[in-house]
């Protein structure tokens, strides 16, 4: 395959990836509120779970198409986890000296999400 397949392959993974983030916030908000940014925490915490359970599956399980590590990893996976927007709703909260909300969102974040990576690995391993 040539480089402008591989950009079409990850822009069909990203562009899936960020409908899904935003289709899962939205979700989120209405159900638990807009004070706290749960939509991203959650499609972080998920994309560190499947990042850990298709990376196993891909580098010890199985022989995968590397195409399909571009279209995962590269696309889905980039458009759905928000590091950026985390970062950035962080930084907000930490202006508005909402200390305890910060505190909260790094530790959530930081500790789910690598225990969901873990996960995500446990599973691939044990299947």
């Amino acid at each position: 395959m040539n480089n402008w397949q591989h950009l079409l392959i990850i822009a069909i993974g990203g562009g899936i990836g960020s409908v899904s983030r935003y289709l899962t916030s939205q979700w989120l908000a209405q159900r638990l509120g807009p004070f706290f940014p749960y939509g991203t925490l959650a499609v972080n915490v998920i994309g560190c779970f499947i990042i850990g359970l298709f990376m196993t599956f891909a580098t010890e399980r199985f022989i995968i198409n590397p195409l399909w590590r571009l279209l995962i990893t590269v696309g889905f996976l980039g458009g759905l986890t928000t590091f950026s927007s985390f970062s950035y709703e962080t930084i907000k909260m930490l202006e508005e000296a909402e200390y305890l909300l910060v505190l909260a969102n790094v530790s959530l974040n930081c500790l789910i999400g690598f225990s969901a990576t873990w996960a995500g690995m446990l599973v691939a391993r044990s299947l």
